[in-house]
């Protein structure tokens, strides 16, 4: 053996050059020059195979030396045929009169045969007149059926070969996939005029004649989008034509139509000389396999009405006339039509269809599942079934969407928004390349598989048919199974997306006539749902679905169902405005329609948070960005402090005026605001996880304007002094609202060898400049924005008392003039922005103070007679003492001033006490006996309502307030923020006034009785 020509033949791909080399010197081959025919091999995607069939068909025809002799710009066809196809190359070598199909000169821009040529080429096959209204054949029995046949494989060869042949096999797919549907409904036709002459033998010709007869094609063959070899379904239809003379009725029409579908699938599937082309599958019939084979249109019809399941709508999608009476079977298709697009309006239709596929999936056998290119997870069948639970969710509004193939599908679906440009490329070109990989794998032997083969060689054969289409530079099975594998992830994935959408189940049970948002119909629908001013509504739609965009599109298919949402909110009129408004800032982004048609959870939320909280629908209005975050609930989680503060660092390091320094940190401090909102909105924190965000998010501003204010400071002059700012209060519990300031105490200490006076003087100038950095009018104003406010009333002496005073000063306030009060305002202290050793000193200083080793009972006197002050001055004139949230009977101030009684007579003595939260106080005041459990479960409830119902006031209005609303819309809208289901707002009140009621019971009991 030459060892260059066997490395030749190997880099051609064989996998036997031994064999090969025996092949070419074969003598059919004999003067034929070595290279000329290697280069012919080179395109053959199994080169063995087809020098093999070259051999044995020059034996048969040696006109094909010329040919091949020509070279590879004549003998291109002939080479790749033979080498893809071993079923065809034995139909030629079976039939050479067939090689001419060879003779024609290969055409750069392929296009498929002309679908009534093939009707009239196979017609002509069987002795029958194509211009005939009813064709009948003048050959029958098996010298017909062999006519047909050959006859109809000459026409797969010259397919074959342009599709082999076609510049991109993806692109021609569809043609390629389309001609086959042509040509087997050709060789039904074909088929049923043998029938009818053989029918006419038994029935008479009148009779024969006098029934008209239609193939409907189903599944691939209807849609015109069929495999190389596969099933062909088909329904039959028979009636009595109308032009008949007397003798005919429908019981004799469905028996003669019965004896034609019989006849022609003897045809095409009987014995013969001429193998079988492939089976005709009537189980798509009314009652399947049970059903009698022919029905008239009107048995279809009442059928289809009364028993059919959702899965035969789902398949008379692609159903379509095929062979016989063609007016007949386009009533068939009318009539069929209104019921298929309908069926998506029956209960429990996508759940259906949903649960069809996972069967599909489920009764794979285990040992082809991981080579199913058809039924397993990601093939074939997870586009089709996508694709057709869109187009029946959709088509019943959206005619451009009634189209039978995958790939117009696809198309349609993407230009009316119900796929994303991006996905729709996607999955078409994954369906493309999969349906490839089915097509050459079926050429191979002209069997009916989808199974990825196994055998080496014959992947190599595939990989090589499918080069440069696959994503696979090379041509061996590895890369093309790496490919094949990575198609499959990227279709189920897809698939999952889109398939299982939510939003598909709203909109298949809406009427068709809410789902098209009809100006007549759409007034009446949006005052039943709730809509308080539905012409206004209406003016809102009619600006977001107006024109022939495809932002436009995407909003007529979102807006019926979103309109159901915003409607179960407690001000859907708000709520739309609000969505308009983000729509016409958003709506021309890639991602934000997209996002809400393919996530329903994101769609819901939007619309929940915009008909039930001014606070985040003010927000987002000017930040309409954060809505991509309602897709994702990793997005709302909650940004860390540390992560907040050195965000910030990062944009001011990059700016020296504090105005625009100022800016960032108050847009990232509402940003974290909104963040915390919606994902409260959602149930993703707790209650007591809300209160520590926005904590952070406030000490991350601070810290911010602390570092601005610091840096003004140094501009004009050395630094005297640092700074410390302390948490009070709620915000130094950690367990603030969306409406609560900042209670603050502001401490300095002077730098070694500073003047004292010229540093108090400083760091008055910077906490000045701190609380005015964080409250000032900003230019542009940053809308929306709930400012932070510093309170910093608690502090020694109050608002007479120094705004800031040095830790030495704080010291001996402390040690020679503090009240109980004081004492007690420390019992929340925590530090929350400056330089941590003055903030370690500090705390070590009110330690000292806010846990004494007794409470001596002048103090204890003293504490309840400021509580009792508290009650009878600060209690808003007028206010209903029963639903002030902070002041009133057993609110906020009483368990929190209990508490903190509490801590003051123990914490000196037990260090579980020792906590600025209210809970965890309340918590170790019960482990340690002060409280019982009872009680102290209580008042942990009673505060937690309390505190919601504070901010939910904030989240519904967004202004602040501390009563529990009277109007029973605000108490609706406040009691589905606090967890209760609409029209619980009564529920909500009355377990209010009750936790309360007996919350304040406890107070008494514990804060005026304890001690006595």
């Amino acid at each position: 053996m030459a060892p260059s020509l066997a490395r030749r033949l190997i880099a051609l791909g064989s996998s036997d050059p031994e064999r090969a080399e025996r092949f070419l010197a074969a003598p059919e081959l004999a003067g034929i020059d070595e290279d000329v025919l290697l280069e012919g091999l080179s395109v053959a995607p199994d080169p063995d195979a087809a020098l093999v069939a070259l051999v044995r068909l020059l034996e048969k025809d040696p006109r094909l030396r010329a040919i091949v002799e020509a070279g590879l710009s004549r003998s291109e066809p002939l080479f790749r045929l033979l080498g893809a196809s071993e079923a065809l190359a034995e139909f030629l070598i079976r039939r050479p009169e067939h090689v001419d199909v060879f003779d024609a000169v290969p055409s750069a821009e392929p296009s498929g045969a002309n679908p009534a040529l093939l009707r009239a080429s196979l017609l002509r096959s069987v002795g029958a007149d194509p211009a005939a209204r009813r064709p009948v054949a003048s050959r029958t029995g098996a010298d017909a059926y062999e006519a047909l046949r050959v006859r109809y494989r000459r026409h797969l060869c010259e397919l074959a070969i342009r599709d082999l042949g076609a510049a991109s096999p993806t692109d021609y797919l569809p043609t390629a996939a389309a001609e086959l549907a042509d040509l087997a409904a050709a060789a039904l036709e074909a088929g049923l005029a043998v029938a009818r002459a053989e029918a006419a033998a038994t029935f008479g010709a009148r009779e024969v004649g006098a029934v008209a007869f239609s193939v409907i094609g189903m599944g691939k063959c209807g849609a015109r989008e069929l495999n190389y070899i596969s099933d062909v379904d088909v329904i039959y239809v028979a009636d009595v034509d109308a032009r008949a003379t007397d003798g005919v009725d429908d019981a004799l029409a469905v028996k003669i139509g019965t004896a034609l579908a019989t006849g022609l699938t003897r045809a095409v599937w009987g014995m013969s000389r001429e193998p079988a082309l492939w089976q005709v599958d009537a189980n798509l019939r009314p009652e399947g396999k049970d059903g009698p084979l022919v029905r008239t249109l009107d048995s279809h019809l009442a059928y289809y009405a009364r028993w059919a399941q959702s899965w035969e709508f789902q398949a008379l999608l692609k159903a379509r006339c095929i062979a016989g009476d063609g007016d007949l079977g386009r009533r068939y298709e009318d009539s069929v039509a209104p019921l298929v697009w309908a069926s998506a309006g029956r209960d429990g239709f996508v759940e259906s269809v949903q649960a069809m596929r996972r069967r599909v999936t489920e009764h794979i056998p285990p040992a082809e599942a991981d080579r199913q290119i058809k039924l397993g997870s990601g093939g074939l069948r997870d586009v089709e079934f996508t694709v057709q639970l869109l187009q029946l969710v959709h088509g019943r509004t959206d005619e451009s969407l009634r189209v039978r193939d995958t790939t117009s599908a696809i198309a349609a679906l993407a230009a009316g928004g119900y796929i994303g440009r991006t996905a729709a490329a996607e999955f078409d070109a994954s369906y493309r390349r999969l349906r490839l990989l089915e097509h050459r794998i079926q050429l191979a032997h002209l069997r009916r598989t989808h199974l990825m083969p196994v055998k080496e060689d014959a992947l190599r054969a595939l990989a090589r048919a499918v080069q440069g289409v696959m994503d696979s530079a090379k041509a061996s099975p590895e890369s093309l199974l790496e490919s094949w594998h990575r198609t499959k992830r990227s279709v189920r994935e897809l698939h999952e997306r889109i398939f299982y959408r939510p939003l598909l189940n709203a909109v298949a049970n809406m009427s068709p006539e809410d789902a098209k948002l009809s100006p007549e119909a759409a007034q009446g629908r949006l005052a039943a749902l709730g809509y308080r001013d539905p012409q206004g509504a209406m003016r809102h739609i009619e600006a977001l679905t107006a024109g022939v965009s495809r932002r436009a599109a995407l909003q007529r298919q979102l807006l019926p169902v979103l309109l159901d949402w915003l409607a179960q909110g407690v001000d859907p009129d708000a709520g739309l405005l609000a969505f308009r408004r983000v729509s016409e800032t958003l709506g021309t982004t890639h991602w934000y329609l997209g996002m809400l048609r393919d996530s329903a959870a994101a769609a819901e939320r939007l619309c929940r948070v915009l008909a039930d909280s001014r606070l985040i629908a003010d927000l987002l209005e000017v930040s309409p960005e954060s809505v991509a975050w309602l897709g994702q609930d990793k997005d709302l989680t909650p940004v860390p402090l540390e992560a907040q503060w050195q965000e910030i660092q990062s944009k001011i390091s990059r700016h020296d005026d504090p105005t625009a320094r100022m800016r960032l940190i108050r847009l990232i401090r509402r940003r974290e605001i909104l963040r915390i909102a919606i994902a409260d909105s959602a149930g993703l924190l707790s209650q007591d996880e809300v209160g520590w965000a926005l904590a952070d998010a406030d000490q991350a501003a601070v810290l911010g304007a602390l570092r601005v204010a610091e840096d003004q400071a140094a501009a004009h002059g050395p630094l005297l002094t640092h700074v410390l700012v302390v948490a009070m209060g709620r915000q130094g519990g950690r367990e603030i609202g969306y409406g609560s300031d900042a209670d603050v105490m502001y401490v300095h200490r002077p730098l070694p060898g500073a003047d004292p006076a010229a540093a108090q003087r400083q760091a008055t100038e910077m906490v000045t400049a701190l609380s005015g950095l964080l409250t000032q009018p900003l230019k542009p104003a940053v809308r929306a924005e709930r400012v932070l406010q510093l309170d910093a009333d608690l502090r020694p002496e109050g608002k007479s008392g120094p705004l800031v005073r040095s830790l030495e000063s704080f010291a001996e306030y402390y040690r020679r003039w503090a009240l109980v009060w004081e004492w007690q305002a420390l019992l929340r202290a925590r530090p929350m922005a400056g330089d941590d050793a003055l903030a370690a000193d500090f705390m070590a200083l009110a330690d000292s103070v806010r846990y004494p080793s007794e409470l001596p009972g002048p103090d204890v006197t003293e504490i309840r007679r400021i509580k009792a002050r508290v009650e009878a001055e600060r209690l808003p004139r007028g206010a209903d003492p029963a639903r002030h949230l902070k002041l009133g009977r057993g609110g906020l101030s009483d368990v929190e001033w209990l508490v903190q009684f509490i801590q003051l007579q123990h914490a000196g003595e037990s260090p579980e006490l020792r906590t600025t939260a209210t809970l965890p106080a309340l918590r170790a005041a019960a482990a340690l006996g002060y409280l019982s459990d009872g009680e102290a479960i209580l008042l942990a409830d009673t505060w937690r309502l309390a505190s919601r119902i504070r901010s939910a006031n904030v989240v519904w209005t967004g202004r602040a307030s501390d009563v529990l609303p009277s109007s029973r819309r605000d108490l609706e809208a406040v009691a589905r923020w606090c967890g209760y289901a609409p029209g619980q707002a009564t529920a909500l009140e009355q377990r209010y006034l009750q936790l309360t009621r007996r919350a304040r019971h406890v107070f008494e009991e514990r804060f005026y009785a304890a001690g006595r």
